[in-house]
């Protein structure tokens, strides 16, 4: 039987209660009602919501129910038609997916690159185009001009692009993705990139670079920090005078690639590195503050060092904690110990059990390999400084 306007007002019992040919009052336990369309489309049965009641009137809801059998009737799908004029363009959701991303994104430069990659290179393509639009064409369009000249950035931006229709797939947008295994086939072979083991120094040369960097300035003395402790360059970097107490460095969670607090500790060389470093405290609070701009140095600053001393074709920044690593493989410093030191995490049923950071243990560690490259001045000398050139 079909209903009024003023059944629709005093029908209380929850349930459906149909209007026929698939409309029907939904009344919730808790008394709202709303009004929904049963139908059949592409074989399969849906229900689509058309509104609260009082807010869509019985004769509004008959005639939307109306409209939506002549669209099935017609081939359509209702619900993909909503969805596709919800859905956003290539740029949208790419600057949808990078703001989901960058607060768990660590590393400031990377969170710049993703979305300056796409508008480099996929924006002025796609970018206008809404998801369901962009075809393995398109994607191709972007990637064959830079496929083989610069296999690095097209790899980078097939994967950005790909990221960014998967996003569009999780939202029900998009049914495939358009830079996805499908277009393989119309790739030329990519030339192989080398994967290698950052460039390093030996262990035993690098006291030798140390001496023979030149120049004193926030730049050489962040160096030497990096090389005595240790630590990543960004770490280094981004230390605050309010991080060190007495002889340890404590590193927040916020700044640490693993995501957890990390603690150093200081040789007599690294306070030596730090009692240099005071005169160029400044407000914002760092250690070693960029002198051309108000904020950390760069991370090229520590780069231009080697290529100064020409040790850039031989060693990189990150490639002395690998000089570091070799170096306590051979000397004998346990495992456990090193990876500590490095602020590694261990994986496996040994690293579900390792708690300790073993940090009394490390004090040693760091203090053998300051002297080892520092040539410490005297054996019993409290304070072990770099050479200087």
């Amino acid at each position: 039987m079909k209903l009024t306007a003023a059944k629709v007002k005093n029908l209380k019992t929850p349930g459906m209660h149909s209007d026929g040919a698939g409309l029907a009052l939904k009344i919730a336990p808790g008394g709202s009602k709303s009004w929904v369309y049963r139908g059949t489309v592409n074989g399969q049965r849906r229900t689509i919501g058309l509104g609260g009641w009082p807010a869509t009137s019985l004769a509004q809801a008959r005639a939307e129910a109306n409209r939506l059998r002549t669209e099935i009737a017609q081939g359509m799908d209702p619900l993909a038609e909503k969805r596709r004029a919800a859905m956003p363009t290539f740029a949208e959701a790419a600057r949808q997916l990078h703001e989901l991303n960058c607060g768990r994104w660590k590393n400031g430069k990377h969170t710049k690159q993703w979305i300056a990659t796409l508008e480099k290179h996929a924006f002025p393509a796609i970018g206008a185009l809404s998801l369901d639009q962009i075809e393995r064409r398109d994607v191709l369009a972007i990637l064959l001009p830079i496929w083989t000249a610069t296999p690095e950035t097209a790899r980078r931006v097939r994967q950005r692009i790909r990221s960014v229709l998967k996003f569009g797939m999780a939202h029900g947008w998009i049914k495939t993705n358009a830079a996805g295994e499908a277009i393989d086939g119309a790739l030329p072979a990519m030339p192989r990139i080398v994967q290698g083991h950052l460039r390093s120094l030996p262990h035993s040369e690098v006291g030798d670079a140390l001496a023979g960097l030149a120049g004193f300035s926030p730049a050489r003395l962040c160096l030497r920090f990096v090389i005595l402790t240790a630590c990543r360059s960004g770490e280094a970097r981004g230390a605050l005078w309010d991080e060190i107490q007495g002889d340890t460095w404590t590193i927040p969670a916020s700044r640490m690639k693993a995501g957890k607090e990390h603690r150093v500790p200081l040789s007599g060389a690294a306070m030596a590195v730090l009692e240099e470093a005071s005169p160029f405290r400044r407000g914002n609070g760092l250690v070693f503050p960029s002198p051309m701009k108000a904020g950390p140095l760069s991370d090229m600053a520590l780069t231009v060092l080697l290529r100064k001393a020409q040790l850039a074709d031989r060693a990189t920044v990150h490639g002395f904690r690998s000089s570091f690593r070799d170096w306590c493989a051979e000397s004998g410093v346990a495992r456990e110990l090193a990876e500590a030191a490095l602020a590694h995490t261990v994986g496996g049923v040994e690293g579900a059990y390792f708690r300790s950071d073993l940090f009394d243990q490390r004090r040693k560690v760091m203090a053998a390999w300051a002297a080892y490259v520092t040539e410490a001045e005297t054996a019993d000398s409290n304070v072990v400084r770099l050479k200087r050139a």
